[in-house]
């Protein structure tokens, strides 16, 4: 098995790096942080326009044909630089359609999600694998499917035009559904998070009907391959965010100066640095296993994601605690950035279940 990544890979990362770099300094993402949008409009539709937003859908549909392998590239760099914008739920969406659709849902979503036209989220409870009702919305046959309920917390849905749910019928069965987010009886109710970069909202649903034709049946567990996905998504960001943190940390360790020596001489901020390495490698290292599985449906691609996340859980909220901490002082002050890290890092853990409900996942599905 190669381990590395291909010429075209390597080029995608650089082109998405320096592009980056160039359109999303953090002096942008703190403008759009003292803002109200939560989101860059110009910076989505310049992604769009690099074919970002499509980057896994088929051509047939407006995308780039690419797989989750390329896709955890991206969103490995956009986690780097807190990039303000819904691309994660929207792939999140654009993979369940894909994965689960049929050709006219396809149709009537992929060309506007590959354009950058459509901004979808995934409307799923807090941890969709612990197997417990609690938070999913009930789902039940009334001129289609009626739903009631709600979903606590939903990353960029007040952006939305589309929400993919996660509904569970009365015998037991689940299906995500399409729901416009105008549709009558859709609420939300917009929270204040603790990442201001990623606005969330609770999304409450009051006898919402929708069409049969808006269900995205579970064929054949496909909703479980599709919240693994989103898992190995999830993952690929956090993985950019705490290599950020690594990268800050060790700058600051060899600029910053005490009693006439760099700071990075101590052997405590040595460890510290070497711990952070060794946490973003090992994660980086499953979650592009996890993507492959994913890609290849591999049988073990559901351990595998939830390893993945489970794994850069822990490496992005250590990393992003050890940034502040060699910062000493200054990390906690507004004017640096090392905060934005740490509540990014604290979000993402609980989004779709954090490290430990990962853990007892795992431990379900190896059959302890």
């Amino acid at each position: 098995m190669n381990f590395g990544f291909t010429e075209e890979q390597e080029l995608l990362r650089k082109t998405a790096r320096d592009f980056l770099a160039e359109r999303a300094p953090m002096s942008r993402v703190r403008e759009i942080l003292d803002g109200d949008s939560g989101h860059s409009r110009p910076l989505w539709s310049a992604l769009a326009e690099l074919g970002w937003t499509g980057l896994t859908l088929p051509e047939l549909h407006g995308g780039a044909g690419l797989s989750i392998v390329e896709l955890c590239i991206v969103l490995e760099e956009l986690g780097r630089a807190l990039t303000p914008v819904p691309f994660l739920p929207t792939a999140m969406a654009g993979c369940a359609i894909l994965e689960l659709g049929d050709e006219v849902q396809r149709f009537a979503w992929l060309p506007r999600i590959a354009s950058g036209a459509c901004i979808a989220a995934l409307a799923v409870p807090g941890d969709p694998g612990s197997g417990e009702s609690d938070g999913a919305v009930a789902a039940e046959t009334h001129a289609g499917v009626r739903l009631s309920g709600c979903v606590e917390v939903v990353p960029d849905a007040a952006s939305a035009e589309l929400l993919v749910v996660l509904g569970r019928f009365e015998d037991g069965g689940e299906a995500l559904l399409l729901v416009p987010a105008s549709a009558a009886g859709v609420q939300l109710q917009p929270l204040t998070g603790i990442d201001r970069l990623r606005p969330v909202s609770r999304v409450e649903l009051d006898s919402v009907v929708v069409p049969w034709e808006a269900v995205l049946p579970d064929r054949e567990g496909g909703v479980r391959r599709v919240l693994d996905r989103a898992l190995v998504m999830l993952s690929a960001e956090m993985v950019g965010g705490a290599d950020a943190c690594l990268e800050t940390s060790v700058a600051y360790a060899r600029q910053r100066v005490q009693f006439g020596k760099p700071i990075g001489v101590h052997q405590a901020i040595k460890h510290k640095c070497a711990d952070m390495l060794f946490g973003v490698e090992s994660a980086r290292s499953i979650v592009y296993y996890a993507a492959w599985a994913a890609r290849e449906q591999v049988g073990d691609a559901s351990v595998a994601a939830a390893m993945a996340k489970a794994t850069a859980s822990d490496a992005f909220r250590r990393a992003a605690q050890d940034n502040l901490q060699i910062h000493g002082g200054v990390g906690f002050t507004w004017e640096y950035d090392c905060h934005l890290y740490l509540k990014r890092a604290k979000a993402d853990e609980m989004w779709l279940g954090d490290a430990e409900s990962q853990r007892r996942r795992i431990a379900l599905l190896l059959g302890i």
